[in-house]
C-alpha cells in the first residue's frame, strides 16, 4: 500500500447530477469496547438501493470520504463513512498535518473490525437492511477481510486493497475460505504496489473457494486514481462510478452469484 492515499484537498469524482437530495451529519458512534469514534453520514431525500458503508485509506475519515458520502447519496444511497482512530486521537475533526501513520501503527485489527460492525449497526439503525462496504487502500484491504459472514453485509467493493501477506499479517488472499461474494475489486495497472500477480493470486483464491468475485484492472492508472481533477483519469472513474454502482444494484437483486474471471478493462 502507499504510504499516502489522498492529500487532504483531494476530492471524489461525482458520477453525474444528482437524482435526490441529501442531508448530512457528523456523528460519534461507540464500538464494541466502549470506545468513541467519528462517522460521517449522508441520506438520501429517497433511497432506491443498499446502504454503503464507507471504509477510508489510512489517513482515516477525512473530507474526500465525507463528500464520498455525499456522491453516493445523491445517487439513491445512506452512506456512512468511519474512522479508525477514535481511541488514540478522539472524535474530533483533524488538520490537514494530522500524523495518522503515528495513530495507525497503534491500530490494531479487533478494534478496526469492532468499529466496523458498529458502522454496519448503525446504518441497520437507519433502516436499511442491505449494506455494502466500499473500501479505499487501507481501506479496500478491511472491506475485503469484512467480506465474512459475521460482518452481515450482502457486498464487497474495494479499490486498490492489498489483498496479500502485509507486514507478515495473512490477508483476503490467505482467508478467501472464510469470505463470501460478491466481491467487486478495482485496481490500477500501474500501481507500483499491487502488482498484477497479487491481483491474479487473490482471483484464484477467491475462484478456488467458489466465492463470487468481478475484478477489473485499469491499464496505466496510479494508485488512488478514483479522483477528481486528474483529465488522464477521468475516464478510469467514470468507469469505475458505473461498476459500482451497477454492483450495487445487481447486488441488491441477487444477480451476482458465481465467480466471475479477472477483467482487464481497456
Amino acid at each position: 500500500m502507499s504510504p499516502v492515499c489522498y492529500e487532504p484537498d483531494s476530492v471524489p469524482p461525482a458520477h453525474g447530477s444528482p437524482i435526490t437530495t441529501v442531508t448530512s451529519e457528523r456523528l460519534v458512534l461507540t464500538s464494541a469496547d466502549g470506545a468513541n469514534f467519528a462517522a460521517h453520514l449522508s441520506r438520501p431525500g429517497r433511497a432506491s438501493g443498499p446502504a454503503v458503508l464507507v471504509l477510508p485509506d489510512n489517513r482515516g475519515l477525512s473530507g474526500f470520504y465525507e463528500r464520498l458520502t455525499e456522491r453516493l447519496a445523491e445517487q439513491g444511497h445512506t452512506a456512512l463513512a468511519i474512522d479508525y482512530f477514535g481511541r488514540t486521537a478522539g472524535t474530533d475533526p483533524r488538520p490537514d498535518d494530522f500524523p495518522f501513520m503515528e495513530h495507525l501503527g497503534r491500530a490494531h485489527k479487533d478494534g478496526l473490525f469492532a468499529d466496523i460492525a458498529a458502522g454496519a449497526a448503525h446504518l441497520r439503525g437507519e433502516g436499511c437492511e442491505e449494506i455494502v462496504s466500499l473500501g479505499f487502500c487501507f481501506g479496500g484491504r478491511l472491506a475485503f477481510m469484512a467480506a465474512r459472514p459475521g460482518f452481515g453485509l450482502v457486498g464487497t467493493i474495494g479499490l486498490y486493497g492489498y489483498p496479500d501477506v502485509l507486514f507478515g499479517n495473512p490477508g483476503p488472499t490467505q482467508m478467501a475460505g472464510e469470505l463470501r461474494g460478491p466481491i467487486l475489486g478495482l485496481f490500477g495497472g500501474a500501481d507500483e504496489g499491487i502488482s498484477p500477480e497479487v491481483v491474479s493470486a487473490f482471483g484464484e483464491a477467491l475462484e478456488g473457494a467458489g466465492v463470487a468475485h468481478e475484478f477489473v484492472t485499469y491499464p496505466g492508472a496510479p494508485h488512488s486514481f478514483f479522483e477528481l481533477g486528474r483529465p488522464e483519469l477521468v475516464e478510469a472513474c467514470a468507469d469505475a462510478w458505473v461498476r459500482i454502482l451497477a454492483f450495487l444494484r445487481r447486488t441488491a437483486r441477487g444477480d451476482l452469484t458465481s465467480p466471475r474471471a479477472v477483467t482487464i478493462q481497456d
